[in-house]
């Protein structure tokens, strides 16, 4: 899911937690890693499991036993609560680590992630283990739309990842599920919102939401039809021998949400027969057959139906419009806030927004940043008296602006730095001929093990740059170890190229122009081992340090002999437009 542009490499492994912090950043629990349920609609009774000749795939059956090799196709049934495999052979789970290719109930997935296999009654139970922030980005992707901007993108990364992180989702065997139930998540992609969702991931990286310093939880829906809904009035059973839901989080709250009628309130309609909606309660075990009536008989204070009755039995709203759901497709019963009427045996029904109404927004949320708001502002709106922190730290990101770049830290102690990173883009200024476009991000995390954990980066690499956006070690660390400077031209340098690159443009261009142009720039004599075709490879996929400095210096090589060749001027505009034929062959 990531590509990450190579930063620089550290010449020295940096320790794992963040020196020179304020007393006052203590890391708390934050999972590096969730397992999330795969195909769980589908109940599989079995699965084909392909090695890709890409790379290596593991195979193991249990968490202590010794991996072994997979180098061809094999089949997995479920049989009861084990499974059957080829020869007669049993096993209770079966653990893989690598590229697998795997192929069910017509459907094909390559996953480059950890996948466990087990059986229950009900058929084989998948679970891929995903780092949070990969998950998140791929939720995000799945539930957004055309109308999101990156503002209302990057209020959704936190609403998902607080979702994600801060309650429980009732799942023995992974930690959320793939489908509505949890969070939508579509494991071969989502209509090319994926960049989008990787730039409000990465932007919001480990913020969650925070309510009076405790971690908040939090939930969001596509259309509240102009007002949201309470906790309690779309699930009434929770908060049973404790407190009342409403009272345990004042940040969800029901109230007018003009935004999301700004173009008009969402409204729908739906017809069903009575033995439609029989089959529909009677299969999810909310009424058995037999009732003729279906009334609302009590109604929440946004109006959405809390509780209805069919005959003499009581359905909460929103398990009728799950169960609805579920039967007949999720664009019948659109959301609880409706009326019933009755001609013959067929119920019909106007309503008005989708989802359960509760915590964010998404069509107002889009609109409020189609009107200048920005994240904070949304989150504002739809969780009042909530804000975004770091998850681990619970304390909030400061903003500290400089000339032509803006410093995002949760340590204030990090202003001592602004004189230094200021002087860093001024030589990279000088040094490219280039200025920014607008102001750059430097995004400093909290630790080492954040930084890691957030940006999926390599433990060598101290920094990297994303477009205008540049994520990096705790500053006090560079500052110890006297990479800081360094550091940060460098960084600025990419954003800078990166700024004039044109799409397409190759990733060892970039790189190597970013090493090249540097003032203190010296290439080597002798051509690198690796060719012109490998570098990139190289440099998107290097496993080790020494791997990904070999790759950084050939090309810097390449680059630099355009650069004798050519002259900057005109491999600058390489850059902007596209780099020729004619030039590439110099370099074979």
């Amino acid at each position: 899911m990531r590509a990450l542009v190579p930063g620089i490499v550290l010449a020295l492994a940096l320790s794992a937690t963040s020196k020179g912090q304020s007393p006052a950043m203590t890391d708390v629990r934050s999972p590096a890693t969730l397992r999330i349920g795969l195909w769980t609609l589908w109940h599989d009774k079995e699965i084909t499991i392909t090695p890709t000749s890409e790379a290596p795939l593991t195979l193991r059956f249990c968490e202590s036993c010794a991996p072994s090799m997979l180098t061809h196709s094999l089949q997995i049934r479920a049989n009861g609560g084990r499974l059957a495999l080829p020869d007669d052979q049993q096993a209770a789970t079966v653990i893989l680590t690598g590229q697998v290719t795997l192929t069910a109930h017509g459907e094909t997935l390559t996953l480059r992630n950890p996948v466990s296999v087990r059986a229950h009654a009900d058929g084989l139970v998948l679970a891929v283990t995903l780092p949070v922030e990969s998950y998140v980005e791929r939720v995000v992707a799945s539930e957004s739309g055309p109308a999101d901007t990156p503002e209302s993108l990057k209020a959704l990364a936190i609403v998902v990842r607080s979702f994600a992180l801060h309650q429980p989702h009732g799942h023995a065997e992974y930690d959320l599920c793939d489908s509505t139930h949890c969070q939508l998540l579509h494991w071969g992609g989502s209509s090319g919102r994926g960049p989008a969702a990787h730039a409000a991931t990465l932007a919001t990286a480990g913020e969650t939401l925070f309510f009076n310093g405790k971690l908040a939880e939090a939930w969001f829906h596509q259309n509240c039809g102009g007002r949201t809904a309470s906790p309690r009035e779309v699930w009434p059973a929770k908060g049973q021998g404790r407190e009342p839901v409403a009272k345990l989080m004042p940040w969800l709250t029901s109230h007018i949400d003009t935004y999301c009628t700004a173009n008009g309130a969402r409204e729908w309609s739906a017809d069903l027969s009575l033995s439609e909606l029989t089959g529909a309660l009677a299969k999810a075990g909310l009424a058995s057959p037999g009732w003729a009536s279906l009334t609302i008989v009590r109604r929440g204070e946004s109006g959405r139906a809390i509780m209805l009755s069919a005959g003499s039995t009581q359905i909460s709203g929103e398990d009728f419009r799950l169960a609805v759901g579920r039967a007949f497709g999720w664009s019948k019963i659109l959301s609880t806030w409706f009326e019933i009427s009755r001609q013959g045996d067929r119920f019909l029904f106007h309503g008005r927004g989708s989802g359960h109404g509760v915590g964010l927004c998404q069509a107002g949320a889009a609109a409020m940043s189609a009107q200048g708001r920005d994240s904070t502002q949304i989150l504002a709106q739809y969780f009042p008296g909530a804000n975004a922190a770091d998850e681990t730290t619970g304390l909030s990101w400061l903003t500290l602006r400089g000339q032509g770049f803006v410093l995002e830290t949760v340590n204030s102690a990090d202003a001592a730095s602004m004189p230094e990173l200021a002087q860093a883009l001024a030589e990279a200024e000088s040094s490219s001929s280039l200025r920014p476009a607008g102001p750059i991000t430097v995004r400093a995390f909290p630790s080492t093990a954040a930084f890691r954990d957030r940006t999926l980066a390599p433990g060598w690499v101290a920094a990297f740059t994303e477009g205008n956006w540049i994520a990096t070690q705790p500053l006090a660390i560079l500052t110890g170890r006297k990479l800081l400077a360094s550091t940060l031209r460098h960084e600025f340098l990419h954003a800078l190229i990166e700024a004039q690159a044109a799409p397409g443009t190759p990733l060892w261009f970039r790189e190597g122009l970013v090493e090249a142009i540097r003032s203190d720039f010296k290439p080597a004599e002798a051509p690198p081992t690796l060719k012109l075709d490998q570098v990139d490879r190289a440099l998107a996929h290097a496993a080790t340090e020494s791997q990904s400095q070999a790759a950084h210096r050939a090309a810097a090589w390449y680059a630099a002999r355009l650069l004798r060749h050519y002259g900057r001027a005109q491999v600058l505009n390489w850059l902007r437009t596209t780099l020729p034929a004619s030039a590439l062959a110099e370099l074979k």
